[in-house]
């Protein structure tokens, strides 16, 4: 364990000579492909500063944005050299000389900027943000970033009304099965698109009421399912052609929200439902609504996330766990077509005996 004036350790009599004052992290140097510029480092854990607490990290989830920052093609980077991992939970084992003890044992979320691929962190007091304790590591370690995505999306462009009928691609996303539940929870219908009959029944398992593949065939489908009144709201985290289709199910003075581009390639405009339909088309990224908020503001959106999450409200499938010193494999799974997202822990066995 690391050494601090005040930790757990203290119970073990042991002085701050053997204690391990080692923190295993997942760095990059450069940006790059992560198979190339991923290492598992070694490094010192200092003294804490006054105000600093010392996280014990337990869980820590795989993002597609996580890719993009270690590439370089983010919209944001962080300072090089960077440990990986913008989410995840850890506990607090130490405190500084001017934080209350009551903190100590508290259940945290790692602040993405710090990095979430290590053993350890170090932050300050004031940018705690505290968790549900009884709910699983698993769970809060993929309660923050994608739900606040998909809360704003549902919040923040259209003044959804009990009934309205909105749709999405990528349903079986991490957002989109957030965006599923919030909907559901608003009172709000919820069409959700996928790519293969697989991942549509997956939907349907999970709880997904209404959802169709995303194909040519779409447009009419939802024509059809609406009775010709369309979506007040569509959101697109694709991109290509299925943006294009998206557009098409678009009700008059609807809007059409893009966040994410899986699909690269170059689309046509679509001017007749700009003109026609008068289809608003904009776009939203969860970095820059968290830059024009204050601290304030943004544990306040944090907790309209959470608390239907420890109520047990909503809840988010995990398709595997990994030890951290497996982040190879965790990757090479995450590049894999699943239902749920991928976890690197702490202690992988304990982790999974908590899901279960």
């Amino acid at each position: 364990m690391a050494c601090s004036r005040r930790n757990l350790d203290a119970s073990n009599g042991l002085d701050e000579g053997q204690m391990n004052k080692v923190n295993r992290a997942v760095r990059y140097l450069n940006h790059g492909s992560p198979s190339d510029v991923l290492r598992m480092e070694n490094l010192t854990l200092g003294k804490l500063r006054s105000r600093e607490v010392r996280i014990e990290v337990q869980a820590a989830t795989i993002h597609p944005s996580d890719i993009g920052l270690i590439q370089g093609s983010y919209g944001h980077l962080k300072k090089l050299p960077a440990v990986a991992g913008r989410e995840g939970v850890g506990k607090v084992i130490e405190v500084g000389e001017k934080v209350d003890e009551d903190v100590m044992n508290k259940v945290v979320a790692i602040p993405d900027e710090v990095g979430a691929w290590q053993e350890y962190c170090d932050v300050n007091v004031d940018d705690l943000l505290l968790l549900p304790a009884l709910v699983p590591y698993s769970q809060l370690s993929v309660g923050l970033l994608n739900p606040m995505t998909a809360w704003r999306l549902l919040n923040d462009f259209e003044y959804l009304r009990e009934g309205d009928v909105m749709i999405q691609n990528a349903g079986n996303s991490a957002v989109g099965l957030a965006v599923i539940q919030f909907a559901k929870r608003m009172g709000v219908v919820c069409i959700s698109l996928a790519r293969t009959e697989e991942r549509v029944s997956d939907l349907k398992a999970f709880g997904a009421e209404t959802v169709f593949l995303d194909n040519d065939d779409t447009p009419q489908m939802v024509r059809e399912f609406t009775g010709g009144k369309g979506c007040v709201m569509a959101l697109n985290s694709v991109g290509g052609r299925s943006a294009l289709r998206l557009a098409k199910c678009v009700a008059e003075g609807g809007v059409h929200v893009t966040f994410g581009a899986m699909d690269s390639a170059p689309i046509r405009f679509p001017t007749r439902n700009l003109i026609f339909e008068d289809v608003r088309f904009v776009g939203f990224w969860l970095d820059r609504w968290k830059r024009n908020k204050t601290s304030e503001q943004i544990r306040n959106a944090m907790e309209e996330v959470l608390v239907p999450l420890a109520l047990n409200e909503v809840s988010y499938p995990i398709d595997s766990v990994f030890q951290m010193d497996d982040f190879s494999l965790a990757l090479a799974r995450n590049s894999e077509s699943r239902f749920g997202k991928v976890l690197l822990a702490r202690d992988k066995s304990d982790l999974e005996k908590s899901m279960n």
